[in-house]
């Protein structure tokens, strides 16, 4: 039988290279629909991981004059100052467990950047948000003049940046998160204070009236074990109008929406694509199996019984799916590694692809489905051939 299928699906390349392709297209979008939403899902948990507290502290007029999501989430180019007095004050709340700040500043498209980026600046003594995560990927110290980057930047260990004509060197190289980290800068609070007086002193900082000892951009805050997030949001909203306190849940509750949003439609999707190839290939098969009539029976008048008749067409069918299923899973490969840029920035959302073992897993689904399509539809068919009229056929001429 064997022998048979392959030399059937040879003699027919035209017929074998068309089912092939309506298998491999629908193994490819079951594998890359799938891996879309497993990204988006891994994308969106490595931002809540990432940004590591509770409550995001800033200044007012920087909730008026530039959209905190695009700068925080987005990594767009921007920052904006306080006071750094406001750091011990809020560290006086009840409720408040680790605080810390942070420094933001934009470097510019000029001959005294490298690259335009965001960087961030930290202070390691008191930071709980980037250190771990440093740590984590690298294990690397950060020292005077020393940066970080982020997974998307073209910078490299060992290389040297230029941001406001101050040379600072890349230490480390962050994992892939998915999220606006990956094309962002980090450096120690002595490096980045250094950075925006030289900002300063080339007037090409929006503050040109700030002293970098005594401002940060913005204070983070992880509540204390038993104390609720929202009444130290409340708190400070409440007794410092110059600040504007944010829940960091609540800035993460559109992209939350967007996701499942765009995770839904990709599920209906993948399900219709599914049962439209299905569709598809029962079809395929009920037209070319009907070209084969006299083929078929041919065969049986030679002795082929109805059993050994449903056997070559549905082995067959499960060949050429299983051929095509493995190709389409390739190609699909092939397409989320080398569009995965595009795609996050179509989508506009985090976006992580699942580690190895995780893509084998949905490759397997995908050829799993595929398979069971094809076994649906070779076998509606192989069903048909195998009880159909030998003598009517032959005597028709057909």
């Amino acid at each position: 039988m064997f022998s048979i299928v392959i030399k059937n699906i040879k003699g027919r390349k035209g017929r074998s290279f068309a089912m092939i392709f309506l298998a491999g297209l629908l193994s490819a979008f079951v594998f890359a629909g799938t891996v879309t939403v497993q990204s988006l899902q891994n994308g969106f948990s490595s931002l809540e991981n990432r940004l590591g507290a509770d409550v995001m502290v800033v200044p007012y007029e920087a909730t008026t004059k530039t959209n905190l999501e695009n700068i925080v989430l987005q990594g767009s180019t921007g920052y904006f100052y306080m006071d750094s007095s406001y750091l011990d004050e809020l560290s006086q709340i009840e409720g408040v467990g680790e605080i810390t700040a942070q420094y933001y500043l934009a470097s510019v498209k000029a001959s005294c950047c490298s690259i335009p980026v965001e960087i961030i600046g930290f202070d390691p003594d008191t930071d709980f948000v980037i250190t771990p995560w440093i740590k984590k990927s690298s294990g690397a110290e950060i020292g005077y003049l020393d940066v970080v980057v982020g997974n998307d930047l073209n910078a490299f260990v060992g290389d040297t940046l230029s941001f406001f004509g101050v040379e600072v060197n890349v230490v480390a190289k962050l994992e892939k998160t998915g999220t606006s980290y990956d094309t962002q800068v980090f450096t120690n609070e002595e490096t980045i204070k250094t950075l925006i007086d030289e900002s300063l002193n080339k007037q090409l900082n929006e503050y040109a009236d700030i002293n970098s000892g005594n401002i940060v951009s913005c204070i983070l805050i992880d509540a204390a074990d038993g104390y609720s997030v929202d009444e130290i949001v409340n708190e400070i909203n409440v007794h410092y109008k110059k600040l504007s306190a944010i829940r960091t849940q609540n800035m993460i509750s559109g992209i939350s929406d967007s996701l499942s949003g765009v995770s839904g439609i990709m599920q209906v999707l993948i399900g219709a694509i599914w049962i439209l190839g299905i569709c598809i290939l029962i079809v395929a098969y009920i037209m070319i199996t009907g070209e084969r009539k006299k083929e078929f029976a041919v065969l049986r008048a030679m002795g082929a019984s109805g059993k050994k008749m449903f056997g070559l067409v549905f082995f067959e069918g499960m060949l050429l799916s299983l051929i095509g299923s493995v190709f389409g899973v390739i190609f699909g490969f092939v397409l989320m590694i080398s569009f995965e840029g595009a795609i996050e920035n179509s989508l506009s959302l985090p976006f992580l692809l699942p580690s190895w073992g995780i893509m084998i897993v949905i490759a397997l689904a995908a050829i799993a489905l595929t398979l069971i399509s094809g076994a649906l539809s070779s076998g509606i068919c192989a069903k048909r051939i195998s009880s159909m009229d030998t003598g009517n056929i032959l005597r028709s001429g057909e």
